[in-house]
């Protein structure tokens, strides 16, 4: 078990996340004198907040990183509570895309982005280190170009470490653990919620344990309506990041994760019998099993987000940032 689960699963997380934090790291380096400025003059009203929320996640591929920005910024009074809202919302909508990527299947491109960033690098170090090129041209052409290759390149360190926990799978299958979670989930899809829940919670990364579950799915190891229950369940965990940037901030800043942990919360219980017509819609949107699990979690982000928008508007929130402030 530890030979052919624990030490691949440990490792593919922990190159995961490396390509995940580079990706993010690059991205924020290059939008990050600009970023407090968008969400700033971008949130006038809560559709605007949404559609900011939503593009700066899909561009930084983390909403933890823009859900904890905003809280910062409430924090320091840049933000009203009120506007944050649909900032959360928007990035329940923009995580999706990195859940959709991972269910096309694009392992098979890690090795060739990597060494396409690796020269792509190589070559903008050398321009830099022998000063091939006047200053300005160097800030104009060869920072950008690095900040792409590591993106690259931790994009495919990304596919690369997803690609081997999902081959765990069949080892998993045998285990009787699983065997044991899979008769306590076929008698209640609620044990798939808690247990993307605690895992979410747990690893901090809910695109990490919903491509595990596409690999789970793609093997056929795991029913599909236990599948988006997990995911579910993983959207509710990946509150946990927000809870704990909140602590010891103003009163605003709290309210804003607790309200992120309140729409998860009520997204994932509103959806939760409604599981089956969740399964069969994404199975007509999709062709393969784990897409599907994709096309599951972006129409539950999508639709939950929409359906809260309304909230946004009601009068009663600014008299909520009237006692938020005091």
């Amino acid at each position: 078990m530890i030979q052919n689960v624990l030490i691949p699963m440990v490792l593919g997380f922990a190159v995961f996340m490396c390509g995940m934090k580079l990706m993010e790291l690059a991205l924020h380096r290059a939008a990050g004198s600009y970023l407090n400025r968008i969400l700033e003059r971008s949130t006038a009203t809560p559709i605007h907040s949404l559609a900011a929320g939503t593009l700066t996640t899909a561009f930084l591929q983390s909403s933890t990183a823009v859900t904890v920005i905003a809280i910062g910024m409430v924090n320091t009074g840049l933000l009203t509570f009120g506007r944050t809202l649909g900032i959360i919302l928007g990035t329940n909508i923009g995580t999706c895309i990195t859940t959709e990527i991972i269910g096309l299947q694009l392992s098979k491109l890690s090795l060739p982005l990597l060494i396409v960033s690796l020269a792509l690098w190589l070559t903008t170090a050398l321009i830099h280190e022998f000063r091939l090129l006047p200053s300005a041209a160097n800030a104009r052409w060869v920072d950008p170009a690095r900040t792409i290759s590591v993106v690259l390149g931790g994009f495919a360190l990304l596919l690369t470490g997803m690609a081997m926990m999902q081959s765990v799978g069949p080892a998993v299958q045998q285990s009787g653990m699983f065997d044991w979670f899979l008769a306590k989930a076929g008698e209640s899809l609620w044990w798939g919620l808690l247990a993307g829940a605690a895992l979410t919670a747990a690893v901090h990364s809910s695109a990490a344990v919903i491509g595990i579950i596409m690999g789970f799915a793609a093997l056929g190891a795991m029913p599909l309506e236990l599948g988006i229950a997990v995911v579910l369940g993983a959207n509710i965990g990946t509150c946990a990041t927000a809870l704990l940037a909140s602590l010891g901030g103003t009163k605003a800043g709290q309210f804003v994760a607790l309200s992120h942990v309140a729409l998860n919360v009520g997204g994932a219980l509103l959806f939760m019998p409604f599981i089956h017509e969740l399964t069969l819609l994404s199975d007509w949107l999709s062709h393969s099993p784990s897409s599907q699990i994709a096309r599951a979690q972006t129409l539950f982000n999508v639709l939950s987000s929409f359906i809260a928008l309304p909230i946004c508007y009601l009068p009663q929130l600014r008299e909520r940032e009237k006692i938020a402030k005091a």
